[in-house]
């Protein structure tokens, strides 16, 4: 009874590794496939910003020719700043850190404040948030949050600007 039982135990023990060992496996296949999705995405998002940065260049011209200079140049800068949060995208990609990801929040909102029209009150709580970012990164920033990549490569950290 007792030989039964220490085989039984060992035989399942020996059953739960080989489980653990397949979850292990698809997990590591999920997330080199995630990775694989990841650069694939920030390829295309690489490529439109190349090909809006050449009419985006274009688009100067225009300015100077454009009666309402104005409104021209307020296009040209939602144009530029969705170039900046588009590299700035790219980056927190391949990066994967908290930080990165801060400062997409940071050009988006900016973007947002100063392309747009917005009401006073919008315009000031875009300040809070954009002060609760900045609050966040210097205070709240914990550096071992994101240290490594899904492979498990150590990610390099930037100490955030005071």
């Amino acid at each position: 009874m007792k030989i039964e039982n220490c085989c039984a135990k060992s035989l399942r023990s020996l059953e739960r590794k080989g489980t653990m060992k397949a979850k292990e496996f698809l997990r590591q296949k999920v997330a080199f496939l995630a990775s694989v999705v990841e650069i694939a995405i920030s390829a295309l998002v690489l490529i439109a910003i190349f090909l809006t940065g050449f009419r985006v260049v274009g688009e100067l011209s225009g300015l100077v020719q454009d009666p309402d200079a104005s409104s021209a140049f307020n296009t040209f800068l939602g144009h530029v700043f969705n170039l900046v949060i588009g590299v700035e995208f790219i980056k927190m990609l391949s990066k994967h850190t908290p930080g990165s990801a801060i400062e997409v929040l940071l050009f988006a909102i900016a973007r947002q404040m100063i392309v747009e029209h917005t009401t006073p009150l919008e315009n000031f709580l875009t300040v809070i948030t954009i002060a609760a970012l900045f609050a966040i990164r210097k205070f709240l920033f914990v550096p071992s949050f994101g240290a490594h990549t899904p492979d498990g490569r150590e990610v390099e950290h930037q100490k955030p600007e005071t």
